[in-house]
Order: structure tokens, then sequence, then C-alpha cells
């Protein structure tokens, strides 16, 4: 795999996003984000790079991907808009396969579900409150994980409670079957994805994190 120093960011500009992009200038890489609308955006910083556009359109995922050596969302649901999940990613897999980039770490809800799961009593009960409440982004949210498995890049979807949105580092648990806590801090979230973005621990898996209590 090659050596990653550009990473291309989805959902920057969100509750989470920041945190992740904060996090990713931080520890040394350089970021490339794409945005709707850049001027309501604060970060600045010499190695951040902006590229004004819309997840769903194929060519600005094209512009964003382009130089980088990884990609890493998480990107949301905009209330009254189309699905954006599966959309974005058709895109991103097709520029990763463009640009032979290999790595692609994304952020999604526990209610996603896999072949491997074991999930608790608590954690079905969540994820069916979803499925019941909003059917089309679970929906949604599910085709992008069965795109992921049938693609042929190393990703890694992490699966997280509910956010705070704290810069509190905590220690976390991390399972691969099931939701161990009921939260974890957005820090947290942000040092896990690029800690596997880099070490690959979870390749083509869906772990769940949360904090330890």
């Amino acid at each position: 795999m090659k050596n990653i120093s550009k990473v291309a960011v989805l959902g920057g500009g969100g509750r989470t996003g920041k945190f992740l992009v904060n996090q990713l200038l931080e520890k040394g890489f350089k970021v490339k984000m794409l945005l709707r609308n850049p001027e309501d955006f604060t970060i600045q910083y010499p190695d951040l790079e902006i590229v004004k556009g819309d997840a769903i359109d194929e060519e600005a995922i094209r512009s964003l991907l382009e130089d980088c050596q990884a990609v890493v969302s998480t990107i949301g649901q905009r209330p009254g808009e189309p699905m954006v999940a599966s959309q974005a990613t058709i895109h991103v897999l097709k520029a990763m396969k463009e640009f032979n980039i290999q790595r692609y770490v994304l952020l999604v809800g526990l209610n996603i579900d896999t072949p491997f799961d074991h999930k608790s009593e608590k954690t079905l009960m969540a994820t069916n409150w979803m499925k019941i409440n909003f059917p089309e982004i679970q929906k949604d949210r599910q085709l992008t994980y069965d795109l992921l498995v049938d693609s042929a890049v190393d990703w890694t979807l992490v699966r997280v409670p509910f956010i705070e949105f704290t810069d509190e580092k905590t220690e976390i648990a991390v399972n691969t079957e099931d939701c161990a806590g009921d939260k974890i801090s957005a820090r947290n979230i942000a040092d896990f994805m690029i800690e596997e973005m880099v070490l690959n621990k979870f390749l083509k898996k869906a772990p769940f994190i949360s904090a330890v209590l």
C-alpha cells in the first residue's frame, strides 16, 4: 500500500468532520476536502486544500481525489435532499480506481448490518428504531456497505453509537460483532479513523467503537 501523505475528506465541514480534519492536520497529513460552501468553513491551514462541490457530483469527487493516497468520509445525510452516502461511494470507488487509490475509511451509525454481527438486544433496538423512523437513510447506508463489499479497495466502515461533540480522549472498546457502549466522543472517532487508515487493522471489516465506561 502507498504511503499516505495527502488525504481526501468527505464530510469535513460537519460536526464530526471538523474534529477529523483538525487531527489529520495536527498529525502532519495534507488534507484535501470537499465543501459545498467553502466560505462558511473557518479552519485555515497551509496544508489544507478546499475543493468546492457536492458529494453526489461525480466530477467534484474526481477533483477531490486527484493526488490523494486515501479517502476518509464522515458524510451525513442532509434533511430533505437526495440520498448521498451510496451515490458518493459510487463516485469515490470509480475515482479511486482511476487514480490507483486503495484506502477508504467511512463513518456510519451502529444501525448498519453485516453478516458477521451478533448484536445485543440494545443494539438491535437502536438498529430497528433507525429502520422504522428513517427507512430511506437506512437503505442508502446499507447499500453503501454492499458497494464496499463488492469493491476491490481496502475499506473500513467504522460504526458508532451516540456522538458527543467534544475533544475528550478516553479508552475505547472496539468490536466487530456488537457495540459495547452507548456513546463516543468526536475526538475519539477522529483518532480511531486516522489510526485505522494507517495501520489497517480492520481491512474489509466494519468495527463498532464506543467509549469504555
